[in-house]
């Protein structure tokens, strides 16, 4: 999420966007150019957490792998 919860995006492990929410409130047609880059905020959060979730899931998976994952 981004803009204190204003925008939020969501991800899959597989890197894919499955869900984007704006508050109606983030929409400013004075200044469109915040709501983008929030949009980009929440995007590249959301694909951030999938990672390191995936990631985390991997090593559960092989412990014994030497830290590959």
């Amino acid at each position: 999420s981004a803009g204190g919860g204003m925008v939020k995006a969501t991800a899959t492990g597989e890197m894919a966007i499955t869900d984007i929410t704006i508050d109606p409130a983030a929409v400013d047609p004075e200044d469109v150019e915040m709501l983008q880059d929030m949009v980009m905020a929440a995007v590249n959060e959301a694909l951030h957490t999938a990672e390191e979730t995936r990631q985390s899931e991997l090593g559960k998976l092989a412990p014994g792998m030497g830290g590959m994952f």
